[in-house]
């Protein structure tokens, strides 16, 4: 009776080990940066508790260091993306800027009381924008008087590679982040298939192409995100740090590649510039597609598999 009974009692237990460690496709969404981040990753439910509780750690931890409000300029995250952020303002030649902050905040995009300045106020807020005026001392940012720093364009990318990266090291195989568009995938799809990822159309409802990818990033940068009009004309938030007025030309700019910091950062540099493709020659692992002002679409840099929707 007593090996019956111990094999009675093993069969229950085998079937809670087995359930609990099964592994099956998890989704789950968080707020973070003002939009809703979507997590869906391929593991045991146990993992993926734990997994969660890790990713809403690291994006807290990101949204506390890069708020609009935040004074942290001595911690190690804040330094690691200060000099990264430094890096792509160099090699985009100060089109890619960070220090943007008070034509933010003039514009009224960072309390959304939006207006249009006037001319002299821009030129007053100029006087207080360009990356080059801060300084590292003591491991500490030094910030010029009057001068705001807008980590918008980067801390989102940053999260979402901490937070994939972080659950790949965990040993989950596949899954993606995408955070407002701004995303990371890895692995296949619950289809077997590289992650089809759509890119919205900046004048109209759906999507105007779909991407097939895997363990890269993408992020897209529009004027259709943040904006208001006046008078018959479109003033959005992604501005010329050398006029102080959004920047013109184009309607959207996604870039895809290997970190999603840079295709954030990129993204917005070459909506910004003029001469795009001379950034990305700078960044050969990274394709770009753009949609200028007419509407017009065009590809840069690495080819990426794109299907256009007619």
């Amino acid at each position: 009776m007593a090996k019956k009974l111990n094999i009675l009692l093993l069969v229950p237990l085998l079937l809670v080990v087995n359930c609990h460690s099964t592994k099956k496709w998890h989704t789950s969404t968080l707020l973070v940066f003002d939009t809703v981040c979507e997590i869906k990753i391929f593991c045991s439910p146990s993992k993926f508790i734990s997994a969660m509780k890790e990713t809403k750690r690291i994006f807290s931890n990101i949204e506390d260091c890069f708020s609009p409000d935040s004074e942290d300029h001595s911690s190690l995250i804040v330094l690691d993306l200060f000099r990264r952020s430094s890096e792509v303002y160099q090699n985009s030649n100060g089109y890619f800027d960070i220090t943007v902050g008070p034509l933010s905040r003039l514009w009224g995009f960072l309390d959304k009381s939006h207006s249009v300045p006037d001319p002299q106020k821009i030129q007053s807020a100029l006087k207080h924008i360009g990356l080059e005026k801060i300084k590292i001392k003591n491991d500490t940012l030094i910030l010029p008087p009057a001068m705001k720093l807008d980590w918008g364009a980067i801390a989102k990318g940053f999260g979402i590679d901490l937070a994939s990266q972080t659950l790949i090291e965990m040993g989950i195989t596949k899954g993606f982040i995408n955070a407002g568009g701004d995303l990371y995938c890895w692995g296949k799809n619950p289809d077997f298939l590289p992650w089809n990822i759509g890119i919205k159309h900046p004048r109209k409802s759906g999507f105007l192409g779909v991407m097939s990818i895997s363990h890269l990033g993408a992020a897209t940068t529009g004027d259709y995100q943040r904006y208001f009009m006046a008078n018959n004309v479109r003033y959005h938030h992604v501005f010329d740090p050398r006029t102080g007025y959004p920047a013109q030309g184009k309607q959207s700019v996604t870039v895809i590649g290997p970190e999603t910091l840079l295709c954030d950062a990129l993204s917005t540099a070459l909506f910004v510039s003029q001469q795009p493709e001379g950034i990305l020659k700078k960044y050969p692992n990274y394709g770009a597609i753009i949609v200028d002002s007419d509407g017009r679409l065009y590809s840069l840099g690495k080819a990426y598999p794109f299907h256009l929707i007619k």
